[in-house]
């Protein structure tokens, strides 16, 4: 499959990735190494890994990442519940010592968390390390040894090796540096707001039902208004929520009603102090601009 090939392939599952993205990622399916996407949020990153498992007809297995993440959220833990219940029937059973510890701490008392089910699935899944730089720094060292050889080392049993490997993906919203160690281990792209042709390829790809000249009007207005002091800047999916509000009303043309064009920005502006900066009138200067 050519980097064209999956381009097209992720297009007809509702993705329009760049060129520059499209050869990022068949660069890492061809060389099997970790991709790590950065950008602002909204732009699409995590749309990205899910868009790739269905063109692949394959698992997406996605770790969210936060502060305070850890192993046994991530990896592994031992299913205690269970063990202490083999423990009490062994006893009734008579049975002590080295044949109930190796049974209880056994591959089939181990629940796995993400990374541990990602090396364990029998087809390469797509795995999806969402906002790696909400976790700790700690956490990164947990990664090094999956994302360097695709293994994980349960003290109890050993090193377990990855039945097949998965294709990894690695979202940054670029809140805090990421260690050189992890970005070694990476291949890396930048993923910023679509340009306004690529926006609206994204909007007819998910809203086919959607009139053009409408189309037009609402890229136009979320990229203008992109440009206004927000604090949070209104991404590819508010884009085509503010599409489906304007549709569902019957709306066809931006510049008619501002009225209703206000009440819909609350798809688009998500805090107090957005909604109170975009003001009727400046919406209606926005939308005037938008065609």
């Amino acid at each position: 499959m050519t980097w064209t090939d999956l381009q097209s392939a992720l297009r007809g599952d509702g993705y329009v990735a760049s060129d520059d993205l499209a050869v990022a990622l068949h660069l890492a399916l061809t060389l099997g190494r970790p991709l790590l996407l950065e950008g602002a949020a909204g732009v699409g990153k995590t749309e990205v890994a899910r868009a790739l498992a269905a063109s692949r007809a394959t698992r997406l297995i996605r770790l969210q990442c936060y502060e305070g993440l850890d192993a046994g959220q991530a990896i592994y833990e031992w299913n205690y519940q269970r063990q202490l219940l083999t423990i009490r029937a062994a006893a009734e059973d008579g049975q002590t010592g080295k044949a109930v510890e190796d049974r209880i701490f056994s591959r089939a008392f181990l629940l796995e968390r993400p990374l541990l089910a990602a090396i364990s699935q029998e087809t390469p899944p797509v795995l999806l390390i969402d906002e790696i730089d909400r976790a700790d720094e700690e956490f990164e060292a947990y990664l090094l040894e999956i994302l360097a050889d695709y293994q994980i080392t349960v003290p109890e049993l050993g090193t377990i090796t990855a039945t097949s490997k998965p294709i990894a993906i690695l979202t940054s919203n670029g809140t805090r540096d990421l260690s050189d160690a992890l970005r070694r281990r990476c291949l890396y792209t930048y993923v910023p707001y679509p340009d306004r042709e690529t926006e609206l390829a994204i909007l007819m790809a998910r809203c086919p039902g959607v009139e053009a000249g409408l189309a037009r009007q609402v890229v136009g207005f979320v990229q203008k208004l992109r440009e206004e002091d927000l604090e949070k800047t209104p991404g590819v999916a508010e884009m085509l929520d503010f599409a489906a509000a304007l549709m569902g009303l019957g709306i066809a043309d931006l510049t008619r009603d501002a009225s209703v064009l206000q009440a819909t920005l609350t798809t688009l502006l998500k805090t107090q102090s957005d909604q109170a900066h975009i003001t009727p009138e400046v919406a209606g200067r926005i939308a005037g601009r938008a065609a």
